[in-house]
């Protein structure tokens, strides 16, 4: 099971979380894919 979005927000931030990982949260539906934009500052591109 993954964290919250702000839990991922905060490991990405870090630097414990890459963008892979975070990518990996959305294929899992634990947050969306504006929240992945909202923490790496990039769109989702599947």
């Amino acid at each position: 099971m993954f964290p919250s979005f702000e839990k991922i927000q905060s490991f990405y931030a870090k630097g414990l979380w890459d963008k892979e990982k975070v990518k990996a949260a959305v294929k899992y539906q634990c947050i969306t894919a504006d929240e992945y934009e909202k923490i790496t500052g990039e769109a989702y591109l599947e």
